[in-house]
């Protein structure tokens, strides 16, 4: 099994900066990405920021020039800096590990999610 803990959410006013982290543990047999998604209240869950094992990152169209993912490889850790943060950026987020598991097998874990509210 592999357990994702996020951390760093909380109530920040509009213009504001907020830093998630999250942290992967368990049997990681090969990790091939880790990333971000958010769900607003009454919408479906979308993808924020995404980071590939060899660096590749993927950015939302939302969020380009504000937020940015970074990672270890080495600690399975994904942070995502957030800035200029408005009130459409409020949200549950999760924290997601794509795992290699064996050939091209792979699954997907998730953390419980951390509430990010931006708001005066």
């Amino acid at each position: 099994q592999v357990q994702l803990v996020e951390s760093g959410g909380g109530l920040v006013q509009p213009g504001g900066s907020l830093r998630l982290s999250c942290q992967a543990s368990g049997k990681l047999f090969s990790m091939n990405a880790m990333g971000w998604y958010r769900q607003a209240p009454g919408k479906q869950r979308e993808l924020v920021a995404s980071r590939t094992s060899g660096g590749i990152l993927y950015y939302a169209d939302s969020v380009k020039g504000r937020f940015a993912i970074s990672g270890d490889n080495v600690r399975n850790t994904v942070y995502l800096q957030m800035n200029s943060l408005k009130p459409e950026d409020t949200g549950v987020y999760y924290c997601n590990a794509d795992v290699a598991i064996g050939g091209k097998l792979h699954m997907d874990y998730w953390g419980e999610g951390t509430l990010v509210t931006v708001s005066s």
